[in-house]
């Protein structure tokens, strides 16, 4: 089977960046890491996403789009599709937005249904939130 390297996963959020990868087979997704941000520069979150591009072998991103149930768009998808916008400047890849509604919740109830402490969740919530996001992705 020909290697089409790896696909990363992104759950935006104004203050954490969740990253998951898949394997390089394309059939499972794994948290990978939580890019800690203010929210405002994402200069630094780029350029560490553009590091774990680089090294893992990405060759393909899915970014979720953190919109509003009744259609109309959130500063929080706006920032997202800049965000989107700007890592295409910087890396030729294939990006693909994605709804990521609910996302959070379902990896909340996720990790509480695996007895994983809360004060524990906090540091992988957004990592599995973009596991969920590129599981959906790779099917």
């Amino acid at each position: 089977m020909q290697n089409k390297g790896r696909v990363m996963g992104i759950d935006f959020g104004m203050r954490h960046i969740g990253v998951a990868l898949s394997d390089e087979l394309r059939i499972i997704a794994k948290g990978f890491e939580t890019i800690n941000w203010n929210g405002v520069d994402d200069e630094w979150a780029l350029n560490r996403i553009t590091e774990i591009i680089n090294e893992k072998n990405v060759t393909e991103i899915v970014l979720g789009q953190p919109k509003r149930t009744d259609g109309t768009e959130s500063e929080s998808e706006r920032k997202a599709n800049l965000f989107a916008e700007r890592l295409k400047e910087r890396v030729d890849l294939p990006i693909h937005l994605r709804d990521e509604r609910f996302t959070t919740v379902i990896a909340s109830r996720y990790l509480h249904d695996t007895n994983v402490k809360a004060r524990n969740q906090k540091k992988v919530i957004d990592q599995v939130a973009a596991e969920i996001i590129l599981q959906e992705f790779l099917g």
